[in-house]
This record gives C-alpha cells, structure tokens and sequence, in this order.
C-alpha cells in the first residue's frame, strides 16, 4: 500500500465532505462495494455510491465528515472513527427537513486494493440519528415501551390481556 492510511482516510472524508463527485474516483476503486445501515441492499461501483452522497448532500447541504481517532490499518485491511455532521434543511427519501443539527459517529471497515477503497462498509446508529431529527422518541423506558406497543409487541398486554 502506497498510500498512508492517513492519506486514504483524508481524500474519503474530502470526497464526501466537498460535495464534489470527483474527489471519490481519486481514493475509491471504480468497482467499490459500499454499505451502511441506510442501504438497502450494497451498492456497486463509484457511480452507486456518488448518488448516495448526492442525496446526503441535497438533505444536508452543510454535511461534513471528520476524523475523530486513530486510524487503524492491517494488511489490505482499514478502519476509521469518524463523525458525520450537518443540518437537514431539505426533504429527503419522503422526510421532510427536521432543520435539525445532527452529529452521527460511525467507523468505516474497509477494504483496500490497489490503493483505492474497495470495500467499504460503515457502521453508525441509524436509531440515534433518528432520535437527534426527532423522527423517534429518545431512549428509554417509555419512548422504547413506546415503539414496542406501535410495533405490535406487547399489545395484547397493553390491552389487559394475557400475553
């Protein structure tokens, strides 16, 4: 590997905090795999995973990503703390803008090849970022009694039945 893990590292968090679409090509491999916990499914190739920073990027035209630890490498393997922040001032995937700050920590766990990404994959709480939009209630006894009555867990006791 060429590239530091540093350098790997900096050029992603540049990617997808410059909002410019070319930046990804200089530290991912055209045939990057990449998912987090809002893909449905991995997305495939450096085209997949521009559209899915555009979208970020049109719900939270302020998005950054930034360093928060050390950077861990071993063999083709790398991984990363980061945090993602910005403000969600447009709609996005039916969501209407919350125009609230978020601050998400993830890891990225990737993969290298030819000193490029190849792999990636990121690791974040899909439940606190919804918690900090207001989308869900925050933890704890009864936010989470809460969503499980809505989920149909427990009902039946809620209702003075027999479970």
């Amino acid at each position: 590997m060429t590239l530091s893990v540093d350098e790997l590292f900096d050029g992603w968090e540049a990617a997808w905090s410059g909002k410019d679409p070319e930046a990804f090509a200089e530290v991912c491999s055209h045939s990057i795999h990449y998912e987090d916990p809002l893909c449905s499914e991995p997305l495939e190739g450096i085209d997949a995973v521009v559209a899915h920073a555009e979208r970020l990027w049109a719900g939270f035209p302020d998005a950054r990503l930034e360093r928060m630890g050390e950077r861990l490498r071993s063999g083709d393997f790398v991984a990363a703390p980061a945090k993602l922040l910005g403000t969600h001032r447009a709609a996005l995937e039916g969501l209407p803008a919350t125009n609230r700050f978020v601050v998400v920590h993830c890891v990225f766990y990737c993969q290298v090849e030819h000193d490029q990404l190849w792999r990636v994959r990121a690791f974040f709480d899909l439940y606190d970022a919804a918690v900090q939009l207001g989308v869900l209630p925050a933890r704890g006894p009864l936010g989470e009694r809460a969503l499980l009555v809505l989920r149909g867990f427990g009902l039946r006791a809620a209702r003075g039945g027999t479970a």
